[in-house]
């Protein structure tokens, strides 16, 4: 086979590949949410692995159940103590948004066109309220009417419960052999390009552990921080506002510029008195700091991160794409197109067409 003719059916290969996981999504997302767990985990199961209880060492099966149930559990409890908050927080979400529109409208707007002079021609407040109201109004009775088929849908029941079981015996034995899996592909390479291609999933690895165990520690320590903080300043919707400004800061200071304006917001509304926004404001400047001093430096280091740019357009990409399963994958497949990149973008400096002189001497 030709180099031209193999070039093709790598790209026809490839080609092929993405539409398989296009049309087999929904099959293989709990057995990419058990990867990305597994990979989690893996790190600690060779540290306990290297271990040893007095003379004995720790067999690698004892090491993955003690990493396994140690994931499990932490999930559990993450899932019992914020579930419920977060579900008590939409509800008074939903209860308390038509007065915040309202109160925008009809108190808000009319204040600052008062300051500032700017007015909206042809706005009408009430108008506004209205069309508001109608449209939550439509996406509530979607959102229940979602809720009451997988309710009383038996086949959306058997199909969750089924990822539920799946998703814990997969990653199981995905900790358990990962390891060996990992060596079986390593295998396969061939001779003169394995070190080469070892090196570069090396590289690879740092940017996915600076990206995903370093910085999604980040985004649940600063969901933390901003939930209590605001919970101590009295705003209704801590939680709901510091855990999706510790998601969002995956995105640097998109989090905190988003969770600064809807809490500014909500306190605005809520209180209407300038001191509890100096302390919205004062506890997002704790947070900040404390990413900036610690939480990044130790977390995450200076290993190859993500743009930000990056950041949002594999997102939106793959939640267009493949769903929950592009979301899901957009961040590893774009952390290895940017070691691909550089890797390349190496190559190219070193290449007689990059270091060729004017006159075309190679």
């Amino acid at each position: 086979m030709t180099t031209d003719s193999r070039n093709w059916f790598l790209l026809a290969l490839l080609l092929a590949a993405g539409w398989l996981v296009y049309l087999l999504a929904p099959v293989i997302t709990p057995f990419a949410i058990s990867a990305v767990l597994a990979y989690f985990g893996d790190p600690l199961v060779d540290r306990l692995e290297k271990a040893s209880i007095w003379r004995w060492k720790v067999a690698r099966s004892l090491a993955v159940s003690s990493v396994f149930v140690l994931l499990l559990s932490l999930l559990i409890v993450i899932s019992l103590i914020l579930i419920p908050l977060l579900v008590d927080q939409i509800r008074l979400l939903v209860e308390r948004l038509p007065d915040w529109i309202e109160w925008f409208s009809t108190t808000a707007l009319p204040w600052l066109a008062s300051k500032t002079g700017f007015v909206l021609t042809g706005f009408d407040p009430a108008q506004f309220t209205d069309m508001l109201k109608a449209y939550w109004k439509e996406i509530g009775t979607a959102a229940f009417s979602v809720i009451d088929f997988i309710s009383r849908g038996g086949m959306a029941v058997a199909t969750l419960l089924t990822q539920l079981v799946l998703i814990p015996v997969v990653t199981f034995y995905l900790l358990r052999d990962w390891d060996l899996l990992v060596r079986g592909i390593r295998d396969l390479l061939p001779r003169s390009l394995e070190g080469e291609i070892s090196a570069l999933v090396s590289e690879m690895d740092e940017v996915l552990g600076a990206f995903f165990r370093g910085q999604l520690m980040v985004m649940l320590a600063l969901g933390v921080i901003y939930s209590i903080g605001l919970s101590l300043v009295g705003v209704e919707l801590a939680v709901l506002i510091g855990m999706g400004a510790g998601l969002l800061s995956i995105v640097p200071y998109l989090g905190s510029i988003v969770g600064v304006l809807v809490a500014a917001g909500a306190v605005v509304f809520q209180f209407q008195d300038w001191i509890h926004l100096v302390m919205v404001l004062l506890v997002f400047a704790v947070g900040q700091s404390a990413e900036g001093m610690y939480l990044t430096p130790k977390l995450v280091g200076d290993r190859i991160g993500l743009h930000p740019v990056t950041v949002i357009f594999a997102v939106l990409a793959g939640g267009r794409l493949f769903g929950f399963l592009g979301i899901l994958l957009a961040l590893p497949v774009a952390a290895a197109l940017n070691v691909l990149v550089h890797h390349a973008q190496q190559k190219y400096r070193q290449s007689d067409l990059y270091n060729s002189s004017a006159g075309g001497d190679g």
